[in-house]
């Protein structure tokens, strides 16, 4: 099966808007900290996807956004997603609740302390050193394990490669 999804990092005041997934049965990211998005609908395009993702999940308008990386998730031998990854500091709107969990302003010194997949640390690290556009493979096995990380064609030391040193 391939998928394509977005997901965005709202920014304010030296926080992320966090989702912390808690709702959804059978959910791949329960009790995960993520950032909002979701899977293309029909004839979307990513900045498509990503505005209704953004508007049903929060209640925001994004005004402003930027498109950081593509981020290849491979699970087991039969999924792929192609997750557009950006970031947004400007938006407007009253925020509602998600009915996918709580929403939560989350200080960006804090954020390696949520239970984040192992893959999210590294997209996380390439945000805070402002990395140009990025693509990013992850494989994950079947227990949720990161078997694999591969940055703009270049195999990666998993352990170091998550880690986080601020």
């Amino acid at each position: 099966m391939v998928r394509m999804s977005t997901l965005c990092y709202m920014e304010k005041d030296e926080q992320y808007l966090m989702l912390h997934r808690t709702v959804k049965k059978n959910d791949v990211n329960k009790d995960k900290w993520i950032g909002v998005g979701g899977h293309f609908e029909w004839g979307e395009s990513p900045e498509d996807c990503l505005l209704r993702e953004v508007w049903e999940e929060t209640g925001y308008t994004l005004t402003s956004y930027h498109y950081r990386g593509i981020v290849t998730f491979v699970y087991g031998e039969d999924t792929v997603e192609y997750m557009s990854l950006y970031t947004a500091d400007k938006f407007v709107g009253e925020p509602h609740p998600c009915d996918e969990g709580e929403l939560e302003w989350v200080d960006k010194k804090d954020i390696f302390s949520l239970n984040l997949w192992e893959g999210d640390k590294i997209f996380f690290r390439l945000l805070e050193e402002n990395r140009p556009f990025f693509s990013l493979k992850l494989v994950y096995d079947r227990e949720d394990l990161l078997k694999e990380a591969v940055l703009d064609g270049k195999v990666l030391d998993i352990p170091t490669a998550v880690q986080y040193n601020k």
